[in-house]
């Protein structure tokens, strides 16, 4: 394989006959044998891609001190500094470096009486802006709102890929549990296994990336080599997260990927497109057979995003690594 597929979501999106049906069948195919594909005629208007990016690199061109105010807290939301990540869950690489980006997470915009923030419950806010950039804001939210839509719509394809009724996810989606990773990579020279970030899979349901004009994003092939995801114009990137890894009990596959520190800043904005924390993944029964047992025990989105973050992040960055 020379390049991540492609799937044109026009023809779906716009209700033509057969168009579910046929685009589930390629993204069964897809997600078995590669895990990675990018979206095209998907929806989400560039421009308010183009206004994101241009937002991020005005909020990480702060000064340390102005970005450290809105330090991520217990709850897992807020600026994360560089070198805050080693992914030690990693399974195919000993990632030993801390990793070389900023970022800041960013979890759904909800009104403080919402009863998910009245709980307590981590990846679910209040997020912190920062006071000096209104236009920060208004641009991730103005951006984030279409990529969940996208999210949405993406749904019925993966139920019919699973051989399940194209509605059969969409109960588990009410009060969806998305929380989002923005990135800057800078271009310095890494040490020994270090990386911008290093070999992982995520941890989501699936992840949604607008694709960056600049390089460092990498997935592992099936051979053992690594695929660079270049830049496409407009082209929106999806891959399997753990959480549906374990909800098809492995068929769906959660594809290793890096980035490599670029030959100059990158900024990555990755939406984990996940469903209602208490959302169980017990293996689909599509998916368990004689020759398939049931490979994975059951866990919540919570419970899962929860061990996956205290495991990778540093105590201070809110994870529970020393």
């Amino acid at each position: 394989m020379t390049e991540i597929p492609t799937l044109d979501l026009g023809p779906y999106l716009a209700g033509d006959t057969g168009a579910l049906e046929a685009l589930a069948f390629t993204l069964r195919k897809v997600q078995e044998t590669i895990g990675f594909y990018v979206v095209i005629n998907h929806g989400v208007p560039q421009e308010l891609i183009e206004q994101a990016y241009a937002g991020l690199r005005e909020f990480f061109a702060l000064p340390i001190e102005e970005k450290l105010k809105l330090r991520i807290d217990k709850k897992s939301v807020g600026y994360i500094p560089a070198k805050s990540t080693v992914y030690v869950t990693s399974t195919i690489n000993i990632n030993t470096q801390p990793d070389l980006n900023e970022t800041i997470t960013l979890a759904r915009e909800r009104p403080i009486d919402d009863p998910a923030i009245q709980q307590g419950l981590r990846f679910v806010g209040p997020n912190s802006w920062p006071k000096d950039l209104p236009e920060f804001r208004d641009a991730m939210l103005a951006y984030q709102s279409p990529l969940s839509d996208l999210g949405s719509a993406l749904l019925p394809l993966y139920a019919r890929a699973l051989g399940l009724p194209k509605d059969y996810f969409a109960e588990f989606f009410t009060e969806p549990m998305w929380w989002t990773r923005n990135s800057y990579y800078p271009a310095v020279e890494p040490e020994e296994n270090q990386y911008g970030i290093s070999p992982h899979s995520d941890h989501s349901f699936i992840t949604l990336l607008p694709l960056s004009d600049v390089p460092g994003l990498e997935i592992l092939l099936p051979n053992g080599e690594w695929l660079p995801a270049l830049p496409t114009n407009g082209g929106i990137l999806v891959n399997t997260g753990e959480f549906l890894n374990r909800w098809t009990n492995g068929r769906f596959l959660a594809t290793p990927h890096r980035v490599v520190t670029p030959s100059r800043d990158r900024y990555s904005m990755a939406m984990f497109f996940n469903p209602n924390a208490d959302t169980l993944a017990t293996p689909l029964e599509t998916c368990v057979s004689i020759e398939h047992p049931t490979a994975y025990d059951p866990v919540t989105m919570l419970d899962y995003m929860s061990w996956y973050i205290d495991k990778n992040y540093k105590r201070e960055s809110g994870g529970r690594q020393d």
